[in-house]
């Protein structure tokens, strides 16, 4: 029978990963206060990618454990990398899928209860109209 010894990991290398995380901390903090446009939120992934290896790697020990554990991390990691890029994927073209089959769905909805199509105008003044009393007659709010 084979016994595994338990690595043990000096006490600098806690203190050394605990530092790394709070610069990146303090890195992701700075970050917030620059306007990069659409690449703050790349970045601020990306720190927060770096920070949760460290974490894994050697709070949890995935760095002396067994490679296997780490493989099934990375994949599992890999695949979700992947669904979230085609959610995005599919989120980016519908645009262009709604002007190709001629539907515009945040254009108007339709009224379960009176079956009949209502214009949402999103930048309405939010005026009181007579229409409402029309709609909303007989509810008691």
């Amino acid at each position: 029978m084979t016994s595994k010894k338990h690595h043990i990991i000096p006490l600098q290398t806690y203190f050394l990963v605990f530092s790394a995380l709070m610069v990146l901390t303090a890195l992701t903090v700075l970050v917030t206060y620059v306007d990069l446009g659409s690449f703050n939120i790349v970045l601020a992934m990306f720190v927060a990618i770096l920070k949760a290896t460290l974490v894994l790697l050697f709070f949890m020990h995935l760095y002396y454990d067994n490679k296997t554990n780490l493989i099934f991390f990375i994949s599992s990691v890999i695949f979700l990398i992947i669904f979230i890029v085609f959610t995005l994927i599919d989120i980016n073209y519908r645009k262009e899928i709604y002007d190709i089959e001629g539907v515009y769905p945040y254009e108007s909805y339709q009224d379960l209860n009176g079956l009949e199509k209502i214009h949402v105008d999103h930048h309405d003044d939010h005026s009181y109209d007579q229409s409402d009393e029309v709609h909303n007659k007989g509810k008691d709010y």
